[in-house]
This record gives C-alpha cells, structure tokens and sequence, in this order.
C-alpha cells in the first residue's frame, strides 16, 4: 500500500489530469489522437482482472491507443478485519492516469455515484457504501483515511459519465430506461458541475448510471440522442464475459471470470457485427 501522503498527491493530480483531458466538454469526452481503444467490463475490485488487461493494453508501444476502465468499486475481496478492498483499483487509476494522462480513462457506474451520493447499495445484506469506506480507513488509517475517502468522492464527481469515439462509438456505464428517455437531456452530461435534479432518480445522469433498460428501441433512441451509431456499455453481468442484446450494442463483463474486454479500431466506421468481433475473453 503506498504512503497516505504519496497517494493523495497521486488521486489530487489525476482529479486535474481528468479535468483536463483533451476532448472534455462538461462531463463528455470525445477522444483525440487515438487509434483504437480498450475497453474494461465493470471491475469491481478485480486487481487480478485489471493487471491482465493493463498488459493487454500495453500503451507503452501503443501510443494511440486509450484504455477505458468501468464500476471499478464495491467488490468481494476484504482486509482481515473487514473493509473492502477495491479502493485499491482508485488507486492503480490514478496512478496510470498520471503516467497517461491523455489516454487512460475512468467511467463511474451506479455504485460509484452511490458512494458519491450517499446513498445505500446492499447486497445480501452487507451495505457496500460502508464496506467500502470501512476499508479505506483499513489501509489508511484513522488519521489520514478519512481525507484519503474524500478526495475519493471528489475524483467521483469529476469522472466522465460517456466517451465517443471518432468513429461514432459511444461507451457509458448503461443507458436510461425507455420510461426514461424521454426526460433524458444530454444537454445536462455537458455540465462542468452537477445540478441536484441530474442526480435524483429520473435525472439525466441517475438514469444514465443506473437504467438496465437493453430493447433495441430504447438502444436507438439513446444513441441518437447521443450522437452516436454504436454503444459499448457495462452494467450488467454475464456468464461469458460480454452480451450481444440487440443490433447497436455490446455489454462488456469483467468482474468475474472468464472476464470480457473489446479492443476496437476507432480511425475507421464500423458496423455492429465488426463491433462484436472485436470482444475477447480471458
């Protein structure tokens, strides 16, 4: 585990690398300067999974290539004495951040804007928001855990909630639901900082992080509002790693094993079927 002082100088630096990340407007990137892109399923505090994929990458010798996390918090591992481990995938972000400042990007998922928003995620009958933050104060202790939790909760808010590619593939956590979208103003991701009303349920970005919602009717809607042609997303869990639920779509999984990933060309178009070719597993 690094030094307290060393990691809040880490997670500080990437908050204002996030912020300044070529192709940011508001709360949307558009990618520059890129080639093609990997992108991660929901990790939940897979360190093992993360390493794998990190070395997948191998942005070294791909300098146009960008490396896209997802849901990185709220896993099963534990510290002896409780607390959960997944802060430790917080901080191996802000450290590749740093060393890539360009091409390595976060998106948060409902559990992270739950963090953020103080408001509870159970699951068989553990509250993961306090998990989470008891293991914070594990690995950090009590005199700097608690400003380490914090600074957390700021890179949460300055995370990018969607990514586009040049090509017009968009990735996102999910996509609002179809009672949803009618409501849904992409107008509000645009926004330097959040209004209350984005982060209520029915609110553009609630319904963004947290809708499950995959008809191909609800996917062309979004998508159209959105720009784009094609939609990588996370959010729900698959068996195999990945999920084809309708013709503009690609679920990637990465909390478990075998666990999905996409490397996918991003100077070209591409249609769906080229899209799902790109998916692998591990």
């Amino acid at each position: 585990m690094p030094a307290p002082e060393r990691m809040l100088t880490y997670l500080r630096q990437a908050i204002m690398l996030v912020r300044a990340t070529p192709g940011r407007r508001g709360h949307i990137v558009d990618l520059v300067d890129s080639t093609d892109v990997l992108v991660t399923g929901d990790l939940h505090g897979h360190v093992g999974n993360f390493q794998t994929l990190l070395k997948t990458a191998d942005l070294a010798n791909h300098p146009g290539r960008h490396f896209v996390l997802q849901e990185v918090i709220h896993g099963n591992y534990r510290y002896p004495a409780g607390g959960d481990k997944s802060h430790q995938l917080i901080d191996l972000f802000a450290a590749l951040k740093c060393q890539f400042p360009k091409r390595v990007h976060y998106l948060p998922g409902n559990h992270e804007m739950a963090q953020w928003t103080a408001r509870k995620v159970l699951k068989a009958d553990e509250d993961l928001n306090a998990l989470f933050e008891d293991g914070v104060r594990a690995a950090y202790g009590a005199r700097f855990g608690p400003e380490v939790y914090q600074t957390y909760l700021e890179l949460f808010k300055a995370l990018p909630v969607a990514i586009r590619a040049p090509n017009r593939v968009l990735v996102c956590h999910s996509l609002p639901a179809a009672h949803s979208l009618p409501l849904f103003d992409p107008i509000r991701l645009e926004l330097d900082h959040y209004e209350p009303v984005d982060l209520e349920p029915g609110g553009s970005v609630h319904s963004l992080l947290w809708g499950r919602d995959v008809s191909a009717a609800t996917t062309a809607g979004f998508l159209q509002k959105m720009d784009a042609d094609l939609l990588v997303s996370g959010h729900i869990a698959s068996d195999t790693g990945f999920l084809v639920p309708n013709d503009q779509q690609v679920i990637i999984d990465c909390a478990e094993s075998p666990a999905g990933y996409i490397l996918f060309p991003t100077d070209r178009r591409l249609t769906h079927s080229e899209l799902v070719g790109f998916v692998r597993s591990f």
